[in-house]
């Protein structure tokens, strides 16, 4: 059998036409023809011949199968190393940090000791969690290496949370109207929506679930405008007068009135200024 496949090859067609594109596979093809040849003089029958030989192949197809995961697995590896040098790593345990969340987990017993008509106990709470974000910022702006983008957006989160708690709970108390409150929640879960959008639109690909929650990768700083900051401050001022207020026995003063209507004007504003703006958020720019 083999010399028949010798004087095939030899022909003239098969040197001008298949040898020129199989020049590779005219060794592995003499060697499979010779073994061939060897297995059936040691009387080899051909079922089991075939069986061998597909055990090979099919030991050959496992083994480049194993090569390719691997080599699959390592451009894997190497595209994420390479992605962890493109995108900004930051020391997100911070003092401001730390605050910012003990903010937020203070929040929802500030919202119980309202419910429970502890007023006097709530208000020093209040004063505290209002020390830590006087506390939080002058700390970011005085040390730089305690300064971080995560902070830029944390903060106002805090924010946000103690303040949604405040309102939802003195409003339950009859101590705040419901339109205003509702026009405050809304207002804070459109920038929660846009801050989650932001995030998205700012991480470099692939976008996966677990570099997206990674707080360590920075990809954009939020920058409030002037009108929210004053929004914020007499959301602020508005909760803890009105927190005061069944303390000293000035419920439903007239003074508190006017700032229900002053608050409401900087919602809308600080609202209508987010959608204009375009400096609200800046994404970073990948390192080079």
């Amino acid at each position: 059998m083999a010399s028949v496949v010798l004087k095939l090859l030899s022909t003239k067609m098969c040197q001008m036409c298949i040898l020129p594109r199989a020049q590779l596979l005219r060794p592995g093809l003499l060697g499979w023809v010779a073994s061939l040849d060897y297995s059936m003089d040691q009387g080899q029958k051909p079922q089991e011949l075939l069986q061998s030989m597909l055990q090979k192949k099919k030991q050959h197809f496992k083994e480049s199968g194993q090569i390719l995961l691997k080599d699959i697995k390592e451009t894997r590896d190497k595209v994420k190393e390479k992605m962890e040098e493109i995108v900004e790593r930051e020391n997100v345990l911070t003092i401001p940090n730390l605050l910012c969340i003990s903010r937020i987990v203070i929040s929802p017993f500030l919202g119980y000791l309202i419910l429970q008509s502890e007023y006097h106990l709530a208000l020093g709470v209040f004063v505290f969690a209002g020390i830590t974000d006087l506390v939080d910022g002058w700390i970011a702006r005085n040390f730089e290496s305690q300064a971080s983008k995560m902070g830029s957006f944390l903060d106002p989160m805090a924010d946000k949370v103690l303040i949604a708690t405040l309102f939802l709970s003195l409003t339950y108390m009859d101590l705040i109207p419901v339109v205003l409150t509702g026009a405050i929640i809304t207002r804070d879960l459109f920038l929660v929506g846009a801050a989650f959008y932001v995030r998205y639109k700012s991480l470099p690909p692939p976008r996966t679930l677990s570099r997206y929650f990674d707080v360590t990768h920075a990809t954009a700083q939020l920058s409030p405008t002037a009108i929210s900051k004053w929004n914020t401050g007499m959301q602020l001022l508005l909760v803890a007068t009105t927190l005061a207020a069944p303390v000293f026995s000035c419920v439903d003063h007239p003074a508190l009135h006017a700032m229900w209507y002053a608050t409401a004007g900087t919602t809308l504003a600080s609202a209508v200024s987010y959608l204009i703006s375009k400096n609200t958020y800046r994404f970073l720019k990948p390192k080079k």
